[in-house]
């Protein structure tokens, strides 16, 4: 069976240095930090006090108030991004299929503020079990794509997908094979987290997991960087808008990028830390790249998972200098996590939306914060410290893993 070709017409992103695409990839190439002090509730017992919160974000400015009380933020943010998204492909829903489009999105998490909120009343209360008759369907994680369904009426493949912060980096990939297995024309894709609440930042300051570098919020994210004390959580949502690639072309549809391939693997060595020699990281980049029929020196940028961890860092560059042996450092490699935060199940859709507009525009977005070389990184790997770079991209990669040892690599190309 020949597979059919699959291409990128549209995107949407909510994030926290750019409430759409252009104000997001503007905001990437000025290297502009989206961490400051949280705002959504009293932080003053908690060890970290900043996240990368959205700015200056009305839901109601695009979902009619009593519908956005029906859902979670991270369902929300989803609803926004998607919208952006299809609005981008300039599709006209009179004329598409609806039975052949699917929604296939990605939430490492779900509805964790209607969870927390509800249980936290009801231990206020008086022992009488009074929910939110909306409790369930604004928690689960599947209610996204299925919000998104409703709206349009789409009714091909609709799921989430659950590998931690590999979600929407999974579940793009499960989009990538639905349309080249032909059982979708179109497929809307991607992820949204909400996790910046009481219970997220509790429960990841008890791992030790985040930076608490709070006198400045703005230089925490230091991927690579030697002083770096952990990751910044952020929140958002990323759509992609992917299309079989003559269904694009007979509509005249910008094409952005063709997604050419995508690698799944695990680590299957410890819950929440990395494999110290990057095994399942170089498992799920070879994986990638034959899936995508792409040699190792053909790739011009990775934006790496990078979350500024101690351990993680350092694991997933060994793995990409074994991948990749001497071309690795004439690769352009960044985190633009240095400038959203993490967005947990959400960052694989916005960091693919990333590498697919450095394509587009010819620019690398840099890793910020940089001050302080690690020896532990090989000095020769070009990590696009603190400056954009000017780059022809023709072929791109995005890695994203998560908590289970879950890792997810996708692959786009400039199309010919």
């Amino acid at each position: 069976m020949e597979l059919k070709r699959v291409v990128v017409t549209g995107l949407g992103a909510l994030t926290p240095i750019g409430n759409t695409k252009d104000e997001y990839w503007d905001a990437l190439i000025s290297g502009r930090s989206g961490a400051a002090p949280i705002t959504y509730y009293d932080t003053e017992k908690f060890k970290t006090k900043f996240a990368c919160e959205l700015k200056d974000f009305n839901v109601t400015d695009f979902i009619d108030r009593k519908e956005a009380r029906k859902m979670d933020k991270f369902a929300q943010y989803a609803m926004v991004a998607a919208d952006e998204a299809i609005a981008d492909s300039k599709l006209n829903l009179d004329d598409v299929n609806k039975l052949r489009v699917g929604v296939i999105w990605g939430a490492g998490i779900g509805g964790l503020e209607t969870f927390q909120d509800e249980v936290l009343n009801f231990a206020a209360g008086d022992g009488t079990p009074r929910f939110n008759p909306f409790f369930i369907p604004k928690m689960i994680a599947d209610i996204a794509p299925g919000n998104i369904s409703i709206k349009y009426g789409f009714m091909g493949p609709n799921y989430t997908t659950v590998s931690a912060c590999a979600s929407s980096a999974n579940a793009m990939f499960d989009a990538l094979n639905s349309i080249r297995l032909g059982h979708c024309d179109i497929v809307i894709t991607g992820g949204s987290e909400a996790a910046v609440t009481i219970a997220g930042m509790g429960g990841f300051n008890a791992m030790h997991a985040l930076s608490t570098r709070n006198e400045s919020p703005e230089t925490a994210s230091r991927p690579f960087d030697a002083t770096r004390d952990g990751f910044v959580l952020g929140e958002g949502a990323g759509a992609l808008v992917l299309e079989e690639y003559e269904h694009a072309k007979a509509r005249g549809a910008k094409i952005y990028a063709e997604f050419i391939g995508g690698g799944l693997s695990s680590d299957a060595y410890h819950m929440t830390a990395p494999h110290p020699e990057g095994i399942g990281v170089i498992a799920v980049m070879k994986n990638c790249l034959e899936n995508a029929g792409v040699k190792p020196e053909d790739v011009d940028h990775i934006n790496t998972h990078g979350t500024s961890t101690p351990l993680g860092d350092v694991a997933e560059l060994k793995a990409i200098s074994k991948v990749f042996g001497s071309h690795a450092k004439n690769i352009n490699i960044n985190s633009t996590k240095s400038m959203t935060g993490h967005l947990l199940g959400a960052a694989g859709a916005i960091e693919a939306i990333s590498v697919i507009l450095a394509m587009e525009y010819g620019i690398v977005p840099p890793t910020i914060n940089h001050t302080t070389v690690d020896e532990n990184i090989d000095s020769e790997l070009n990590l696009t410290l603190n400056k954009a770079q000017k780059r022809d991209v023709k072929v791109a990669m995005s890695n994203t893993f998560g908590f289970g040892g879950h890792n997810a690599c996708v692959l786009f190309k400039k199309l010919d």
